[in-house]
């Protein structure tokens, strides 16, 4: 089985593609809800953040997530610290959800393959592209957060153009070209792909 990979910036439309890839019956693993999952229900994970951040982190085994952001928020080697128990974890999970799958390709979507290295266990990568105005104006609607809030966000990110160089297949999503004619031609390519790894 093939294992892909789909990634871009804040407001790109990842999440829309990989939607449309589910319509077509190909499973999809969400690297960022996954992640928020383990942290409430991945115990190892969960001792690892009470012993890094404090015991006030978790009220009642429940992740406190305005309490763990109010510390890491403004603190670049806090959010590291978090970052790299979180990544581990979400990434042994995502590889062990990709082996039960049993579809010609199955995908795993997250907006840093390339900035956590998971990017390196999977077969080929999809970039989904939007011009950077067009991003922070959908993150601004889509979170109702100030342009200089979505900015923030996208400084945390690789730069869209070199992210973009990385990946094998880019779908542009700039509300110019019709996305699903590109994912229906890249979904008939994978699956020959497959095919011919079998």
């Amino acid at each position: 089985m093939l294992s892909v990979g789909i990634t871009g910036g804040i407001g790109s439309g990842k999440s829309t593609v990989a939607r449309i890839f589910e319509v077509l019956g190909i499973p999809v693993y969400y690297a960022d809800d996954a992640a928020k999952r383990l942290m409430n229900e991945d115990a190892s994970l969960r001792e690892a953040i009470i012993a890094a951040f404090g015991p006030e982190t978790y009220t009642n085994g429940i992740l406190n997530r305005s309490v763990l952001s109010s510390i890491v928020f403004n603190d670049k080697e806090k959010l590291e610290q978090l970052n790299a128990l979180v990544h581990p974890a979400t990434i042994r999970n995502g590889e062990n959800w990709m082996r039960s799958q049993t579809t010609p390709y199955a995908i795993k979507e997250a907006a840093i393959f390339f900035e956590s290295g998971s990017h390196a266990g999977l077969d080929l990568i999809i970039g989904v592209y939007a011009p950077a105005a067009l991003r922070i104006h959908r993150a601004m609607q889509r979170d109702n957060i100030t342009r200089e809030a979505v900015q923030e966000r996208m400084n945390r990110q690789i730069q869209e153009e070199i992210k973009m160089r990385l990946c094998d297949y880019v779908i542009v999503n700039d509300e110019q070209q019709a996305v699903l004619p590109q994912v229906l031609s890249l979904h008939k390519q994978l699956i020959e792909m497959a095919a011919q790894k079998r």
